[in-house]
């Protein structure tokens, strides 16, 4: 244990004046268990801080062969060992210098123990929810209606009540669909009036009624007027399912007949356009004639530049309005399209338009 004379010593030989310093002195020691990587730092913001001491839970999820990431919830975060120069030490208990009162007696010397020490910390980015691993999951058992072979002992009613998550399969998602924008059209509702309970009568013996509801919810936005349940139906949503419908099945459609069959299609009333699909289809200009084809963005790779390189081998060179819709959720927080075209693609013009192709050869 040092003394103040010690301390007064060290302060002369270091040539450090005493009257420029708080009166307190921590003099460390190591304790008898010190050791490095017991302990981990995990630097927060404010925000996650608030959280923690609110009493909730932040996770950490991801395999052995993943990327780890942090879960609060409604933010995800990429964990990363960031090391620094300074050793970091942990001291239990130790007062930092606004906690330290500046007019206590200068003989105050406060003797503190080292119970570990690192030269890193966790370091916490916001990023994009991965969900692709949580889709295929989904998708190893969609829900295909009661009558399905496999869903016949699981009835709708027990899976709700256990809480169990389940995706519709497509195919009967556009069954309940067309089921609702039948009815529709049959009763001659507007489509920004839709009353929930009508639907549930008319189509409950066809279909459980929380499937109907589903598709409302899914497909709408539910409002209330005069204490009955409404929904308004969304032109766009509806026009890009029944699109996805009629392309999933083809490799190419010719665009003019598409757009024919598909205007055809939707319930009389909504109309079509190109926009409903962005993310979803795209459209071949060069071809004669333009052809159109399936390319949903959740099927492509979740790593930025695999992403990229998934793009330039399907098309070499992209407008910035074509490629888009596809990268954009690859955004991070406060970054714009035209960042990560800059940093993943190289520009050039050709015939008077801005296109973009890879910085790197694609094989």
């Amino acid at each position: 244990m040092r003394s103040r004379a010690e301390v007064d010593a060290t302060l002369r030989t270091a040539k450090l004046n005493p009257a420029e310093l708080l009166p307190a002195v921590h003099c460390l020691s190591f304790g008898p268990q010190v050791g490095a990587g017991e302990c981990c730092l995990l630097q927060l913001e404010a925000g996650l801080c608030a959280e923690l001491e609110a009493g909730r839970s932040l996770v950490i999820r991801g395999e052995k062969d993943e990327q780890a990431v942090l879960c609060s919830k409604d933010k995800t975060y990429d964990v990363k060992i960031a090391d620094t120069s300074n050793m970091l030490l942990f001291i239990p208990g130790c007062k930092t210098p606004e906690e330290l009162n500046a007019d206590e007696a200068s003989c105050n010397i406060i003797h503190s123990q080292i119970a570990g020490f690192s030269n890193n910390y966790w370091e916490l980015r916001r990023c994009r929810p991965k969900l692709k691993k949580l889709r295929k999951l989904l998708m190893e058992d969609p829900y295909e209606g009661p009558d399905s072979a496999k869903d016949q002992t699981s009835t709708v009613s027990k899976v709700s009540h256990l809480r169990y998550w389940r995706v519709l399969e497509f195919d009967y998602e556009m069954k309940l669909l067309n089921h609702v924008t039948q009815l529709i059209d049959s009763e001659s509702w507007p489509f920004n009036k839709v009353p929930l309970r009508a639907c549930l009568e008319e189509l409950g013996p066809l279909e459980p009624t929380e499937m109907i509801e589903h598709i409302l919810l899914s497909y709408g936005r539910k409002y209330t007027d005069d204490g009955e349940v409404y929904f308004e139906m969304h032109e766009d949503k509806i026009c890009r399912a029944i699109a996805q419908m009629l392309l999933q099945n083809a490799v190419k459609f010719n665009l003019s007949e598409f757009h024919e069959v598909w205007q055809q299609s939707v319930p009389e009333g909504m109309s079509t356009s190109l926009d409903q699909l962005k993310g979803l289809a795209l459209v071949d200009k060069a071809s004669r004639p333009e052809t159109i084809f399936l390319l949903k963005v959740e099927d492509l790779p979740e790593d930025n530049q695999e992403r990229f390189n998934s793009l330039f081998s399907i098309r070499e060179k992209w407008t910035e309005v074509d490629i888009t819709p596809y990268i954009q959720d690859l955004c991070a927080e406060k970054q714009t399209v035209g960042a990560l075209l800059t940093k993943y693609a190289r520009s050039s013009v050709q015939n008077g338009i801005k296109v973009y192709n890879s910085r790197r050869p694609i094989s």
